[in-house]
This record gives structure tokens, sequence and C-alpha cells, in this order.
């Protein structure tokens, strides 16, 4: 064979794995980056757009791609249908939608509709989570290969846990509420190999945003678990009401916890360089922790604390040292990661009026991909200077997270999924 189709064939082995997004904020890690260097960085709603696909309900929930099949979990509403759905990514094509139907109450806030979960895939496998209609586990055909009834999710907000596929096992939070619980199964068939029972928060007098209505203070984690590796050691690591805590992913035994968070969490915690961040909801208490610690290491490893902070809904990424999240109302800010000193805050600007975000950050290259609730995408520049590099509006209501692949960006709003490809 000649040298230049080696290079061709290497050429398109790489393309076939940067094409894969394979769980919420794209691996394990939960770290929301992508290696990808050639991302679009401008389109408007006739510009820059490869295909738009329909979409049936309104949804929360951020796609997740292996190769050439995009999955992504959607609720009917009006026919009480919680559903996987599998599309073509060449073209946006619906191939197959599978699911069940599930006609008890089951609570959540208005604005977080049902299937807010995101799938997650191993490239034989997709597993998602309609939370108490069950665990599903389908092939690339849609064929049903096990399910689990893991019981009831009773919370007033709903729930958004994530589940995470790490060697033969799949892990869920199954929470917030009571009875709630990470449990470990078996990939292949669904069979429990290990449960930890969340214990019964002593929340006492709150700082956060219920400070004085303790009574109806709302309690709770929509964190989807990361797994970091610390040192050649495997830890899984989830921001619970009140503590981070990290366990053996393989075995659920706990390895160590760090005190200091509020009782209700938005956001998963973000690791790098022995470093784990973890953010509060509303108004809430945020820290960081170094990890591969054993029992309590709150006093031993916390490097920094701060009471009633600013974190917001969704996750950020950390980069070169530094910390970028977006508060719920649309403000970027940039902080040290090993300190917590504050470096910039910035408003991100679009065209809507609804400047919010519910959404993760996305990382390519030195851009991050900031999606607020208008469906505005804003571009800044992952630096201690801010610089913003774009504002691209699809005029569509959105609360998911921008995924990247093989060039292109996929966007879930409320009324459909776009493939952005300059």
């Amino acid at each position: 064979m000649k040298a230049p189709s080696l290079l061709l064939l290497f050429a398109l082995s790489t393309t076939v794995q940067a094409s894969h997004w394979p769980s919420w904020r794209g691996d394990i890690s939960g770290s929301g980056h992508s290696s990808e260097t050639d991302l679009p960085l401008k389109w408007t709603k006739t510009k820059n757009i490869k295909w738009r696909t329909q979409l049936p309900n309104r949804g929360n929930s951020t796609p997740v791609i292996w190769g050439d099949r995009i999955f992504v979990s959607q609720v009917i509403e009006s026919d009480n249908f919680r559903s996987l759905m599998c599309f073509d990514r060449k073209n946006g094509k619906l191939l197959w939608q599978k699911g069940v139907k599930y006609t008890e109450n089951e609570s959540t806030h208005r604005t977080n509709p049902y299937c807010s979960a995101s799938p997650v895939t191993d490239g034989k496998r997709v597993i998602v989570t309609f939370a108490s209609a069950g665990i599903y586990c389908y092939d690339f055909n849609g064929k049903e290969l096990w399910h689990r009834d893991l019981g009831p999710q009773k919370h007033t907000w709903g729930n958004a846990s994530s589940p995470l596929i790490h060697k033969d096992l799949c892990i869920i939070y199954h929470g917030p509420g009571p009875d709630s619980f990470i449990i470990g199964m078996d990939k292949n068939n669904g069979s429990t190999v290990w449960q930890y029972n969340e214990p019964k928060w002593k929340i006492g007098k709150r700082t956060d945003g219920f400070a004085g209505n303790e009574d109806n203070g709302i309690v709770g984690s929509f964190s989807t678990p990361i797994i970091a590796n610390i040192k050649g050691r495997d830890e899984l690591i989830m921001s619970f009401p009140m503590e981070i805590k990290a366990f053996n992913p393989i075995t659920g035994d706990e390895l160590w916890n760090c005190r200091g968070l509020n009782p209700l969490v938005y956001t998963s915690t973000v690791y790098a360089d022995g470093i784990v961040v973890a953010m509060g909801g509303y108004y809430g208490n945020s820290l960081a922790v170094k990890a591969g610690g054993k029992g309590d290491v709150t006093e031993t490893h916390r490097l920094w604390h701060k009471v009633r902070h600013n974190g917001g809904i969704g996750s950020g990424i950390i980069h070169e040292g530094h910390l970028y999240y977006p508060t719920g109302s649309g403000i970027g800010i940039c902080m040290n990661v090993k300190s917590g000193k504050e470096i910039w805050e910035e408003r991100l600007r679009g065209s809507s009026r609804r400047t919010g975000t519910w959404s993760s950050l996305t990382q390519a290259d030195d851009r991050i991909y900031y999606l607020n609730q208008g469906g505005d995408t804003v571009v800044f520049n992952a630096s201690t200077k801010f610089k913003q590099l774009a504002a691209n509006s699809l005029g569509e209501q959105a609360n998911s997270s921008i995924v990247p692949s093989s060039g292109e960006l996929f966007i879930r709003t409320h009324e459909a999924l776009w493939c952005i490809a300059d």
C-alpha cells in the first residue's frame, strides 16, 4: 500500500474518534472539553446550518453522539410517553424512537419536563433513564436489551442526573428526593453490582437563598457524578446536599468526603489537575478540594470555601488553572482554581432578552461556547482577559448544552435539533 493511502486511513480513523460525544459533557470526567479545533464560530438561523429537524416536544436534555448516530431523550407530554430518539447525523433523519408509557403522577417543575437526563452510550448500547418509569438499555437498532425499575423519584422540581458508563458498569444517581441512591449496574444486563443509599442530611440554619425559610427550603442534588483518575486511582465524585463525596466506582466504597456545600445543588463537580470544584445552587456555597484523600478531608484538603456564592445551574470549565462558569442570570465568571480569586466577571450578550442559562459550558481549542435560554450561543475566549468572539441566535428557547462532533456543533432547543457547520 502506498504512503498516501496509509495517511488517508489514519485521517479517517482519527475523524471517527473525534466524532464521539458519548455522554453528557463528553466523557466520564464530565469536563466539557473537546479536542477539536475547527468548529464553527458564527451562524444564524439560515447561515451555516447543515440541517434542522423538528422535535415533537420541549426538552432540556443534551444529545449524545457515536459515529453517525445521535441519541436524544424525549418526552411526549400529551401521550405520557418517555422515549429515546435516534437520528442519522448526516441529515437529521429519525431512524427510530423507543420508550415507555408512564401514567403515574410524578412531580416536577413546570420548566423541567420529563426526560431531562441525557443518555449515555459505549458504541454498542445506549442507556437512558426515564426516572420513575425506569432505566432502559437499547442496541443501536432500537432493540431493548434490558430495563430496570428503580422505584419512584419524588421531588417537587423533578430530576436531571444523567447516567455514565465506566468499564462494565452503568452508574446513575437515582435522585433527588427521599430514598435517593447511587447505583452501579452491570451494563450488560442491568443487575445491581453496588448501591450507596444517600443519608438524611442535617440541614440546620441555611445561608443560601432559602435563609430564614428553612421549613420550605428545597433540598436535593441535580448533579451528575463524574469519574476522575487521581494518581492511578479512579474516583467517582458527586455533589450531594451539604458535601462532596468520592467513591470507588467499581465497588461503591466511600473514599473521602468534604463538607461545605448548601442543601440545594444544581451543577456537577468539575475536576482538573488534582482539584475538584463544586458549587451549590440559589446563592449556595462553593468550594475547591484536593482529590485523592481518605475520610473527612474538610480540614486537610479544602483549598477555599465561599458562602452564599454566585454559582448557577450550568456546570463550568477548568482551563489552564482557571475556572470559567455561568451564573443563572447570564454572567460569565473567571476565577483562579487554587485560590478562588475572581479574575473577571462579564455579561455574556446575545440578541435575545432571555440572557439567563441552564446550560453547561463547552470548550474547544481556546473557545468557550455558552448557550442561553433565548437560543443565543455566545462564544468567548478561554483567557484571563475576557474577549467575546461571537453571538449567534437561533431564536428558539434552549436549556441543553452544546455538543461538538467532527467539525460540527449540535444544539437541542425546545423546538428542534440543529446541526451547525461551516
